[in-house]
């Protein structure tokens, strides 16, 4: 019997022993020798007590199974109709272990891929979230109707609409976005409209940079109480107001 090396911190439980015996010896797993599977199992259990491992009981109950399977399939069919009443020579005893094995291997290579995505996502760095609390006028000022969270859910519904209707478009060439020129146009918008306008209808841009500069606008509006905003219950539509028309 040609011996085998083999690394004891390499296997994780006797399913991955199996594994690596069928790999190393280059078995197919659907039609394991159960004879040479068993030798080699054993070889290594042996291997363990003479180093003076603890053996796991759950090695020990793999042994077992193997040498019951390999009995089975070594015993004639007339032996098998006496000895095993229930058994049924149709069925190959091998069958259950291959499945656990199959079942094994998936869940082996499901974790390895997950491995390398987060060895993958520890390339990236996320940018620190912005602190936006200059912005929130809802403890600041009883009239205001609707909170920073309330336009940043806004914000957010819009953006996953426009996205799904149609994919923003993204340029290749960076162009710079004036806040205070975007401010300016979204007030002559909604004193164009007679002072009140949807929220969503300022977010006429078709890129991400146009939504998102246009989005900081209104806040800076509404911090200098330039323009509101309000709704008529919670989840309902946003409408934006001048300030100038409220107190009119």
């Amino acid at each position: 019997m040609s011996g085998i090396n083999f690394k004891v911190e390499a296997f994780e439980g006797p399913l991955d022993l199996l594994l690596q015996l069928i790999q190393q010896l280059e078995i197919d797993i659907y039609d394991i020798p159960m004879a040479e599977i068993t030798d080699q199992y054993l070889e290594y259990i042996h291997m363990m007590k003479e180093l003076e491992l603890d053996v796991a009981s759950e090695y020990l109950v793999m042994a077992a199974t193997l040498l019951a399977i390999k009995s089975k399939m070594l015993l004639p069919k007339q032996e098998l109709e006496i000895d095993f009443e229930d058994f049924d020579d149709s069925v190959d005893p091998r069958d259950e272990l291959v499945e656990k094995l199959m079942e094994y291997k998936r869940f082996k290579e499901a974790a390895r891929q997950l491995k390398e995505k987060e060895s993958e996502r520890n390339f990236y760095f996320g940018k620190a979230p912005m602190d936006l609390g200059e912005y929130d006028t809802s403890s600041k000022q009883a009239n205001l109707d609707v909170s920073l969270n309330d336009m940043l859910g806004a914000f957010h519904k819009m953006l996953r609409r426009k996205k799904l209707n149609q994919p923003l478009h993204t340029r290749i060439t960076k162009q710079e976005i004036s806040i205070d020129q975007r401010m300016n146009e979204v007030m002559d918008y909604i004193e164009a409209t007679d002072g009140r306008v949807v929220f969503e209808d300022l977010f006429e841009a078709s890129t991400k940079d146009e939504l998102i500069v246009t989005f900081l606008a209104v806040l800076e509006l509404m911090k200098r109480r330039q323009i509101g905003v309000s709704q008529s219950r919670s989840f309902a539509t946003l409408y934006v107001f001048s300030r100038g028309e409220e107190e009119a």
